[in-house]
């Protein structure tokens, strides 16, 4: 009896000890602080292993030399931009993105997020034409490829994939081919043997040491990249698995949204991709100038900045663009996202633009592919439609995209959430782009989404099941550390 008593007291005095941690020395977020002190409260020694795995902070010193890296190569552009934007004296090749240089400016001070303007878009909603297009640049590569994915699953595609990598490899090209640990944790290392055979690498991002065992689980690598020769670069949602070409009997068709990008916008999603990869192996990669071309092929004039986020910046960058957009919104705001689970700023941002005038939208998928997201996200429609946004379910399949279109002026697409998970804890990249054209043409592809929507009322969200309620709650109250 005496052993269990002792027992008990270890864990007591474990989980006040860890409880002071959270509040005292973490120094979180206080939603997420009073999320993981409930977690011990109600189950201490779950918690305790919960919070072992997935609770603790990212330590920024790993990054540091290769931010250096980077700082080193783009500092003296930054500091130009800067000031020129500071001073309202640069000249955007569209006159109507002048009144965006405060954007441009916050992303320059906030994430070193230079801003270019000879880029073309190529834009894709469906899986099975942006694998077909990935795949034809993959073939034509000269010198280099790059590949970072969430997602690889030993499927049909990603077997077609890894071949056309290994066929380049053969010639002698560069493949580098990262990928999350947790998030690919079910692919099978053989389906990148051929790859490293060929001559290709191939790396995991954080993997485990120790079965079971994972410090670093909690800080993904939730960026899908693609660069190709330094030239050519693919950002979105598309992850790598058949369910992404609506191959799925689940999910059915899968609604997302992807970029190709031509221009010098794609020297930063490579100068990222390189230290994602220097972080993720032993061996350093040099920032050399084949990777970064200075001669560029595209003729287009779309102005673009690529914004990272992740735990290594304690500033939410690509959370702090998405609410600086809202606030300069007058007319309309189109948002898209799988996962609805904001804070604090982000809800109040919203609800500023839409009593202010604003046409707010919000478009969530009507299925679930996480149950405590999910069920997350549909406890904030509520208080949406009370402020005055439209929110819409989508039907045809899973919608995945991550986009936010604001007057038809300016545009952000890329692979972060609207939740504390990618805006706080995982390594997220964006695109946002300053360009009329292109903003207009990615809201006409969310009015042709709404086609396939049914609109929420209020009245209909007040008369769900007290079940759905419950599961709402339970997982609102989880939210901060889902």
């Amino acid at each position: 009896m005496n052993i269990w008593q002792d027992v008990y007291t270890f864990i007591t005095v474990a989980n006040i000890f860890l409880a002071l941690i959270v509040v005292f020395f973490e120094r979180r977020n206080p939603t997420s602080s009073w999320a993981w002190l409930m977690v011990l409260y109600f189950i201490p020694v779950i918690g305790f292993i919960l919070y072992l795995v997935i609770g603790q902070k990212f330590r920024k010193r790993q990054l540091s030399r290769l931010l250096g890296d980077r700082q080193r190569i783009i500092e003296d552009t930054i500091d130009w931009q800067k000031e020129m934007m500071a001073g309202r004296r640069y000249r955007f090749q569209d006159e109507a993105m002048s009144s965006y240089q405060d954007m441009v400016l916050m992303n320059l001070e906030t994430g070193n997020s230079l801003f270019t303007d000879n880029n073309e878009i190529e834009t894709f909603t469906d899986g099975v034409s942006k694998f077909d297009a990935l795949i034809r640049d993959i073939m034509s590569a000269k010198h280099h490829i790059h590949l970072v994915y969430y997602i690889v699953r030993g499927d049909k595609l990603g077997h077609r994939l890894i071949h056309a990598l290994t066929e380049k490899a053969k010639q002698g090209i560069e493949v580098r081919f990262l990928y999350d640990y947790i998030g690919s944790i079910r692919v099978k290392k053989r389906l990148f043997k051929p790859l490293i055979e060929a001559g290709g690498l191939v790396r995991a991002f954080f993997p485990t040491r120790f079965p079971f065992i994972n410090f670093k689980i909690n800080y993904r690598n939730h960026r899908k990249l693609g660069i190709i020769d330094g030239n050519i670069g693919y950002i979105g949602g598309f992850n790598i698995g058949d369910e992404y070409l609506g191959l799925n009997k689940h999910f059915g068709a899968w609604r997302d949204t992807h970029l190709r990008v031509k221009g010098f916008a794609v020297h930063q999603m490579q100068a990222q991709f390189l230290m994602d990869w220097n972080l993720a192996s032993s061996g350093k990669v040099e920032l050399k100038e084949a990777y970064f071309p200075s001669n560029s092929d595209s003729r287009g004039k779309i102005g673009m900045q690529l914004l990272a986020s992740g735990p290594d910046s304690a500033f939410e960058e690509i959370k702090a663009a998405y609410i600086k957009m809202i606030h300069s919104a007058k007319k309309t705001v189109y948002l898209q996202t799988p996962y609805f689970v904001p804070d604090s700023s982000m809800m109040t941002a919203l609800r500023i633009a839409a009593k202010s005038g604003v046409e707010v939208n919000v478009m969530l998928p009507s299925k679930p592919d996480h149950f405590f997201v999910y069920w997350a996200t549909q406890s904030y429609i509520g208080e949406l439609l009370r402020f005055g946004a439209k929110v819409y379910h989508y039907q045809e399949g899973f919608l995945h995209a991550k986009m936010l279109v604001i007057d038809g002026m300016v545009a952000s697409v890329g692979t972060a959430n609207i939740d504390i998970r990618s805006f706080r804890l995982n390594f997220e990249m964006n695109a946002f782009i300053y360009d009329s054209e292109t903003a207009c043409k990615l809201q006409r592809i969310y009015e042709k989404d709404m086609a396939s929507c049914i609109e929420l009322t209020l009245e209909g969200y007040g008369s769900r099941p007290y079940f759905n309620r419950f599961k709402e709650s339970v997982s609102r109250l989880l939210s901060p550390i889902l």
